[in-house]
């Protein structure tokens, strides 16, 4: 279960069908209950996988309001519920806590299926300053009861982990990362084309990476992707400093422009506050970019040594890291190769879902799904 699945949403968006792909592909049965769009059908397969849409009021394909999400869980509960009591399911995993994990407890409670749940970020207290608090301390009962009978928490960075275990001590809580198809892009970019890849909130800090461009010996306009109430004030900012930005607001990841903007990059940055598992990172990666991202905001434990690594918000030491990649070649090419070799060797989706496997044969609800050997 999953409230945003490609073409809506984000990075969590990507997670849900690229493990369900996979899985399908190790041998297991997979059903998706998200979000319905107009002109998308109510029911098909995607990658070997049934996908259930079904109707809500949301305005946007990138972003979900409250309002927005709570009629997607009235009207997706029946549809879980239905597909519960016909296919007898082994397990249920639910990704973010709200809205799904909400679904999650309820079909729970009325028909016994025990539900994993990963938590992407934006559904857990204290990850985001900028949004939700007042949403989380009113939904907080909620929020705990969720978390509390889940039979493991899924958290993609220890980052995220930290912040569950504040709200709900003894809780079961696993890290597995994020994952991704290696082969989603080919390394072949110019050195110094710089690209950043963001949902345009606050604390995301494209405001930072702008002012750190004012004056910089810029060969290549600027490319900025992604869209977001922030994105007003990132324009004007950008006109006043007048660095050279092209603003392509909010881009299908199956476009081939999408494609075609990480492929034609050779610098990648995300000056974000704070992080879950940035599934952009590990785009960056598979495109073999050089990348600029921030420590302490959960973004190192995606790029490890294979980036270089400034504060948040230190637009100086943001404006030196940029100066160093579009000066030293050498360090660019030897960070984007590095980059690509941490991706494969740990971050494919084939090593991820093996963990993924790993877990739910821990819960299963009886011993069909144990029969199916991962791989």
């Amino acid at each position: 279960m999953c409230y945003e699945f490609p073409p809506l949403g984000g990075g969590g968006a990507r997670v849900v069908e690229g493990l369900s792909r996979e899985l399908v592909r190790q041998g297991h049965e997979v059903d998706v209950v998200t979000m319905g769009w107009p002109g998308l059908p109510r029911r098909e397969e995607v990658h070997g996988a049934q996908v259930y849409r079904v109707p809500c009021m949301r305005r946007a394909a990138h972003v979900c309001t409250g309002p927005e999400a709570s009629t997607y869980v009235w009207a997706a509960l029946p549809v879980a519920l239905g597909l519960a009591r016909r296919r007898r399911y082994d397990l249920n995993h639910t990704h973010f806590i709200f809205p799904d994990g909400v679904i999650a407890w309820m079909l729970q409670r009325r028909t016994g299926l025990p539900y994993v749940i990963t938590a992407h970020g934006s559904d857990v207290p204290g990850y985001n300053p900028h949004r939700l608090r007042w949403a989380h301390k009113v939904l907080a009962p909620a929020w705990r009861a969720v978390v509390r009978n889940a039979a493991e928490v899924i958290c993609p960075s220890e980052t995220i982990r930290s912040l569950v275990l504040q709200r709900q001590v003894g809780s079961q809580l696993s890290v597995i990362p994020n994952g991704i198809d290696p082969d989603r892009f080919r390394p072949s970019g110019d050195g110094t084309r710089i690209l950043a890849v963001s949902k345009m909130f606050e604390r995301k800090g494209i405001q930072y990476l702008i002012r750190a461009l004012e004056g910089l010996p810029l060969e290549h306009e600027v490319q900025i992707v992604g869209d977001g109430p922030y994105l007003p004030t990132l324009r004007a900012l950008a006109g006043h400093t007048g660095v050279p930005i092209r603003f392509w607001k909010w881009v299908d990841n199956a476009a081939p422009e999408f494609r075609a903007l990480y492929e034609q990059s050779g610098i990648f940055v995300m000056p974000s506050e704070s992080e879950n598992f940035p599934i952009v990172l590990l785009e960056a990666m598979a495109a073999g970019l050089a990348i600029i991202t921030t420590q302490g905001t959960g973004c190192a434990e995606v790029v490890g040594e294979a980036a270089l690594l400034v504060p948040p918000k230190d637009v100086a030491a943001l404006r030196a890291a940029l100066c160093r990649l579009l000066c030293e070649p050498a360090l660019r090419a030897a960070l984007g190769a590095a980059a690509r070799r941490r991706l494969t060797e740990n971050f494919g989706w084939p090593v991820v879902a093996r963990e993924y496997v790993s877990l739910y044969q821990r819960h299963a609800r009886d011993a069909r799904l144990r029969e199916v050997a991962p791989g």
